[in-house]
């Protein structure tokens, strides 16, 4: 596999070169293919959609020496990583040219490392809001030319009109062009191949309206960023909540009767590698917890309608199950804790008494952690101030063993 970059043939380095000619059989898309001299073997452009082709075409010319043209570093949110899958990690040898994230960071002198990368391709722009945060510098991969308009729209209308863009064209190639702006005074870019860099900046304002976005990769968003009807697993406890079920990089999180769909939304926003599925049998629910996941920057989190335990049939096997509503009902708990792995993660809240005495009881039985959680808050009562209760929470974790 061969990273080429903007540059083409001239940029590869020898080693590149020779694989690219020796190959029976080149493979990429057409403007990788442009790049390079017509080799004396088969050339072949990628298919559309290609994941679902890509098995086929592989096994087509299995018995062929083959070498893959990908973008800059194909390990770097490139096909790489899908044919180290497919093939096995062993049965590739990789020749990088450098990312569009390192020259783009070499270009605005940007450490690399408190740099975050945002990859929009085939993704919705709405990602780009759980890496909001003031101060913060963000490089965003676009689908096509329209991203930058795109980004700046999203950015001004929450409340990030004053970022500043740069748009990278043509990265690393003669034809490399640079365009500066704000997000609110962007209106319009349908350049070609690009890198989006963002310097976040908020506007002037109620801090209030900004919470939602000082909380980047942590858990305890406010409650107020939720839209919500009152089932919502509230902010004290949802920090407990996670950091029992212990998110992690590629995770996949069943949020049983999600209700708003807080946890799962906060699951998924800990890391961009993280998946959650929120099952909720309530149709006017299960529509409020797409809107939060959109508008909190995880748009791709899976909303099932439908009641437990029979919307978990056909699932795939989770890392991790929080039980937030519906314990009570018959078989839930059985086929969230036999659905976990081995070394799999189950939380479960509950407040009524039915619930508690569940909870109890399979407590006795697995063990774990059993704990209650009360919350007061203070609040005005008359010219005076005084605590108000929540509702106490019992919270049972356990790790199957």
């Amino acid at each position: 596999m061969v990273g080429i970059g903007a540059d083409g043939w001239e940029g590869l380095s020898p080693a590149a070169r020779e694989a690219v000619t020796e190959a029976e059989v080149l493979l990429g898309s057409r403007r990788q293919l442009d790049l390079v001299p017509e080799p004396s073997g088969l050339r072949v452009a990628w298919p559309s959609p290609l994941l679902p082709a890509l098995p086929g075409l592989l096994a087509e010319y299995a018995d062929r020496s083959r070498c893959v043209l990908a973008s800059g570093d194909p390990m770097f949110h490139g096909i790489g990583a899908t044919l180290a899958k497919l093939l096995g990690p062993e049965r590739l040898e990789v020749i990088p040219r450098p990312s569009s994230v390192s020259l783009a960071c070499s270009r605005l002198g940007w450490p690399l490392q408190e740099t975050r990368v945002v990859n929009l391709v085939g993704r919705a722009v709405d990602n780009v809001l759980a890496a909001l945060e003031p101060g913060a510098r963000l490089l965003v991969l676009g689908s096509d030319g329209t991203t930058p308009s795109k980004v700046s729209e999203l950015l001004t209308e929450h409340g990030f009109g004053r970022s500043e863009l740069t748009v990278l064209e043509n990265l690393g190639s003669e034809r490399e062009l640079r365009h500066r702006t704000i997000a609110a005074e962007l209106r319009e870019h349908t350049g070609p191949l690009h890198v989006l860099a963002v310097e976040c900046r908020a506007e002037d304002g109620p801090r209030e309206s900004l919470d939602r976005f000082r909380t980047v990769g942590a858990p305890g968003l406010p409650d107020d960023a939720f839209e919500h009807d009152g089932q919502l697993t509230k902010r004290d406890v949802r920090v407990t909540t996670l950091a029992r079920l212990a998110p992690s990089p590629g995770g996949l999180l069943w949020d049983v009767g999600a209700g708003a769909g807080s946890v799962a939304i906060e699951w998924m926003r800990a890391s961009p590698a993280c998946r959650a599925v929120a099952v909720e049998r309530s149709a006017e629910r299960a529509e409020r917890i797409t809107r939060n996941a959109a508008r909190l920057g995880v748009p791709e989190l899976d909303v099932v309608r439908g009641a437990a335990p029979e919307a978990l049939r056909d699932l795939e096997r989770p890392d991790a199950v929080f039980i937030g509503g519906g314990v009570t009902t018959p078989d839930v708990l059985r086929t969230c804790t036999e659905a976990l792995a081995p070394g799999g993660r189950l939380v479960v809240n509950a407040v009524t008494m039915e619930s508690e005495s569940i909870v109890s009881d399979w407590y006795g039985r697995l063990g774990g952690e059993l704990v209650r959680i009360g919350v007061e808050q203070a609040a005005p009562i008359g010219g005076f101030t005084a605590w108000r209760p929540a509702m106490r929470v019992t919270q049972w974790a356990v790790t199957k063993r």
